[in-house]
């Protein structure tokens, strides 16, 4: 029996993955070649019917599901070239789908809200792009809790999990790895001291995200704001590209994860998937 993936991987910065940016390179690499090979798009039996997308740009106060027939998209960026405006992906929603969603994770306890007004948000539709430009398999946005509760997100993937027995394959769009650009910014890829503890961070989250006992990964991942240099990858209030690793991380019962690494600007971006 077919048993769809799951992906958490790294989108990177806005627009600029599917505007020819050179420091994506690395970045739209993997979206073009090693996401398409996980998710079995050109295999005829592990093709999956339709793709759940956890994204770390909608944070609501309960999980919230894009269930309109044909989403819009939303330019949710600024300062970019006007062809960033008019990106198009016009794979389908799908309602049914997202009732389905709905049902799974009220039956965990949530209060899930059915949303088919919002459109797709970068998160959605810039890895999509590269990874799916066919856009013929339909899509269902997700959002995160704006709790920040690891213990919650890591519930939601387990209410999703069956999904993937209806061969619906689960992708978390974020940026795991790194996620604060005021220091990204500000050069800290340039300090040693700062890359020893960006290693050690990398070296926790994949600790975490390979084990293989789930019980053993929730715990861990209960305490990922103790890992080193968490509040520097992912400062305080800023948890949102983290979050969609830990529902993935929810969504995958006792199987150990795997990994692969980009670089980009000048960091080991590590993207985290189950098969």
């Amino acid at each position: 029996m077919v048993r769809a993936p799951v992906i958490a991987l790294s989108h990177g910065g806005g627009p600029m993955p599917v505007l020819g940016d050179p420091s994506h390179s690395d970045l739209v690499e993997s979206m073009r070649t090693k996401v398409p090979a996980i998710l079995g798009l050109n295999d005829t039996e592990r093709r999956p019917k339709a793709i759940i997308l956890v994204t770390a740009h909608w944070s609501e106060n309960v999980p919230s599901i894009s269930s309109g027939a044909k989403p819009k998209l939303l330019y949710d960026y600024g300062g970019f070239p006007p062809e960033a405006y008019r990106l198009k992906y016009d794979a389908p929603g799908s309602p049914e789908i997202a009732q389905r969603v709905s049902e799974l994770l009220s039956a965990k306890g949530f209060k899930p809200d059915l949303d088919d007004e919002r459109g797709w948000d970068h998160g959605v539709f810039v890895p999509m792009l590269l990874v799916h430009p066919a856009a013929d398999i339909p899509v269902i946005q997700v959002s995160v809790l704006a709790s920040e509760d690891p213990a919650a997100h890591f519930k939601m993937g387990q209410a999703l999990a069956p999904l993937r027995d209806e061969n619906i394959a689960i992708i978390g769009s974020g940026f795991a790895s790194f996620h604060n650009l005021r220091l990204m910014f500000a050069g800290i890829t340039r300090d040693p001291a700062a890359a020893a503890q960006l290693k050690e961070w990398n070296a926790a989250v994949t600790a975490a995200a390979t084990e293989a006992d789930e019980k053993s990964r929730l715990t861990a991942f209960e305490q990922w704001r103790n890992f080193p240099a968490a509040y520097i990858t992912h400062p305080r209030g800023g948890a949102e590209h983290f979050l969609p690793l830990i529902v993935c991380a929810g969504a995958v019962g006792n199987e150990k994860g795997k990994t692969f690494t980009d670089r980009f600007q000048g960091l080991d971006i590590l993207s985290y998937y189950w098969e």
